[in-house]
């Protein structure tokens, strides 16, 4: 019986021994931080590695995680400047530097963290409106993680980053911002298009512009070209007539060929006779007789010389009297045409006229009267 209750004391205190020896020794992991009591007060902080305790006196009051933490607050409701309801979610990056503050400092601090973030946020957005609140999250953070690290510095805490992870308006702000999009995307394209067709009605009119320059100074070198060929032909019959120095009787035999050409036009209703026309007949009258002078003289007294004289004298006198007969011929049409014209629209009313006769007609008989006499 006594060796039963022997047993049983050594077990007893191998049993305590084994409890004491596990209570005094502690391994503390990399990155923690274990905040120990001497009979409740603050004794020391253990470090990662192996630590030994006093069993039954010292304890192991908080463990903390030295490394930094993400904590995902839930969505808050925050009242803008322009009294709008959006719901806020935010992202908290922080990590505690002194373990024994954040032990003692403050009984939670996550929890004070999180309301700390939801009235700083209250405060920010309630400054703010709608549109400046979506579009100043950088502005927020900064503000937010200021406050925030001002404000945890005393319980051993760092803030590292506040970012709003979503701003959420009211359905009916959502509805409204999506319709003013879709304007502002629908304006944005029609300036678009317009732009275009301004661009394309500018290229336009300038290949128009282009085109016509280019068409016009065509025919400007074209024109220059046609009027240079007609100078040196002009130049070139010039210089033929200057270097065969015609007589005046040429040149009035030549004028009285192109008389009836004048007259022959179908829609002449009045043919104005030049006063050169009696001049052309006398130049014309005076070349018979200057030809048949010189003839005569060459002649002599052969007769084979005399007998071809006179046939070239008939000859040229037959085609003189042809062509007078012409011309008097298109001077008595030319007086007839002025005639009806002058009774149909009264084209040569008042012409001067001698005794009652149109100044047409006593033109006409003039012309006819001389072109009869020299032939």
């Amino acid at each position: 019986m006594a060796e039963a209750v022997l047993l049983i004391v050594i077990l007893g205190v191998a049993l305590i021994a084994l409890i004491a020896v596990m209570r005094a020794v502690r391994v503390v992991p990399q990155q923690r931080m274990y905040v120990v009591e001497r009979l409740g007060r603050y004794q020391r902080t253990l470090t990662p590695g192996l630590n030994f305790l006093v069993p039954f006196m010292d304890a192991v009051r908080a463990k903390v995680d030295m490394r930094e933490q993400v904590v995902s607050f839930p969505p808050q409701p925050v009242i803008t400047s322009d009294n709008l309801v959006v719901s806020i979610d935010t992202v908290l990056y922080f990590r505690v530097t002194d373990p024994v503050k954040a032990t003692y400092e403050i009984a939670n601090f996550l929890q004070a963290i999180e309301q700390l973030t939801v009235t700083t946020l209250r405060n920010v957005i309630g400054s703010l409106d709608l549109e400046r609140a979506l579009t100043s999250r950088e502005e927020i953070n900064r503000h937010l993680s200021g406050v925030l690290d001002e404000t945890t510095g005393r319980w051993g805490i760092k803030v590292t980053r506040v970012e709003i992870k979503a701003i959420e308006p009211p359905p009916s702000i959502r509805d409204s911002m999506e319709k003013q999009m879709r304007a502002e995307r629908d304006k944005r394209a029609a300036i678009l298009n317009a732009e275009g067709q301004k661009q394309a009605q500018i290229l336009t009119a300038q290949g128009d512009q282009q085109s016509a320059v280019l068409r016009a100074e065509g025919e400007r070198q074209a024109r220059i070209l046609q009027a240079e060929g007609q100078a040196k032909a002009i130049r070139t019959v010039f210089d033929a007539i200057h270097v065969a120095d015609p007589d005046p009787k040429v040149m009035a035999y030549q004028y009285l060929q192109a008389l009836p050409q004048i007259a022959a036009g179908q829609a002449n209703k009045v043919w104005i006779v030049p006063a050169e026309l009696t001049r052309a007949l006398e130049g014309i009258g005076g070349a018979v007789g200057g030809l048949i002078a010189p003839t005569a003289q060459r002649a002599g007294s052969a007769a084979e010389r005399a007998a071809a004289d006179e046939a070239f004298e008939e000859k040229f006198e037959a085609e003189a009297r042809q062509m007078a007969e012409a011309a008097a011929q298109a001077a008595q049409e030319a007086v007839d045409e002025a005639r009806r014209a002058e009774s149909v629209s009264g084209v040569t009313r008042g012409l001067p006229s001698a005794e009652g006769v149109p100044a047409s007609a006593v033109l006409g008989d003039k012309v006819g009267d001389n072109a009869r006499e020299h032939a």
